[in-house]
């Protein structure tokens, strides 16, 4: 592990690194992005909804402002007037407001999807460190973000600025107009200082999503030999694989030579490979390979087959294509039919027996 913390990461990360990190909510997302959609959202609004809203709001000011007597000036006749001016108010810019939520609901679906994450919203003990905590606060990481959110309140408020001042002769005017110009100013000038700064904000929030994504494809980076042991556990301890490998031949050998006694012969080549063959004619359409073995193996089928009373054949080519072309348990293979059937023709002559 301490190897590990030395090596560089050069590695780009797997497919279960990714995984496991989207597991944990950790994805590559910009803040600004659903900000610069929720602007985008109240201007397109703003700009399509403009005639209803500046009759909504003529109306609720005209209404506000426009008494038949002088009003009683109690706790409850202000509360009662307040409220009722500020339900007309979210009434009229509900369609701004669902806009906005649309908005950044859909600008998160595009960058992360939608996968709800259970790790990221279980609670952290490790978050209540105040020396952690500490570290956070003064790291590298945060500096960055300081220095960026700096120069976008800089950017952004400076386009702002200018779009008001653009604004300034017409508001000293203001004075001298109706109710109605008022109102049709107020919404030109804050559809023209939202589109700006929608903008603006929208060429932030695309360099901000670059660098997050590069951010993150660079925390996200492997060592090769965390390479290493994510491929051994996906594949497999090699030494785990090589044990359950040996314990299947041993129960795959221990199976042979107990169906060896009913071989009718053994093909050697003589002391290399030996292959015990079986054929009845009333149940099988062809011979079967009832063991088979090299070396060892193949020695012991021998031994086994001596005290059996199976007989040996030499036939150094019949063994050796028997030993590579059939499992077993298997028939031979037609190729073969010739070769085996002069064999047993020749162990039932020796025995004999009468058969095909």
């Amino acid at each position: 592990m301490a190897e590990q913390d030395f090596q560089e990461r050069t590695e780009k990360a797997t497919p279960r690194k990714r995984e496991q990190a989207r597991e944990k909510g950790q994805v590559a997302r910009s803040a600004d992005i659903p900000s610069v959609c929720v602007l985008l959202g109240g201007v397109l609004t703003l700009y399509f909804f403009g005639h209803h809203l500046y009759q909504g709001l003529a109306g609720v000011i005209r209404s506000s402002l426009s008494f038949e007597q002088i009003p009683e000036f109690t706790t409850a006749a202000c509360l009662h007037f307040c409220s009722t001016v500020l339900l007309r108010f979210i009434v009229i810019l509900l369609p701004v407001m669902g806009a906005a939520f649309l908005a950044a609901l859909v600008a998160n679906l595009i960058q992360v999807g939608f996968h709800p994450s259970s790790q990221a919203l279980a609670p952290k003990l490790d978050k209540l460190s105040v020396s952690k905590g500490f570290g956070r606060l003064f790291s590298l990481r945060s500096l960055v973000e300081l220095v960026k959110s700096i120069l976008k309140l800089g950017i952004i408020g400076g386009v702002a600025y200018l779009s008001v001042k653009s604004e300034s002769a017409g508001m000293l005017t203001l004075y001298d107009m109706s109710l109605d110009a008022i109102t049709a100013f107020i919404l030109q000038a804050a559809f023209k200082l939202f589109l700006w700064v929608a903008l603006i904000m929208g060429l932030v929030a695309a360099l901000d999503y670059g660098f997050q994504r590069w951010k993150f494809e660079q925390d996200l980076k492997m060592t090769k030999q965390e390479v290493k042991e994510e491929a051994k556990q996906a594949e497999g301890d090699p030494q785990i694989k090589a044990r359950i490998r040996s314990i299947q031949q041993q129960a795959a050998r221990k199976r042979m030579m107990q169906a060896l006694p009913q071989a009718d012969v053994v093909v050697t080549n003589p002391t290399h490979l030996a292959v015990a063959i079986k054929y009845d004619p009333l149940s099988m359409g062809a011979p079967q390979v009832v063991a088979k073995g090299a070396g060892t193996v193949a020695a012991r089928i021998r031994e086994l087959a001596g005290s059996y009373g199976i007989p040996l054949v030499e036939n150094k080519t019949l063994a050796r294509n028997l030993y590579k072309s059939v499992e077993p348990g298997r028939e031979i293979p037609a190729e073969l039919y010739r070769a085996v059937a002069e064999l047993l023709a020749y162990v039932y002559k020796l025995k004999g027996k009468s058969g095909r």
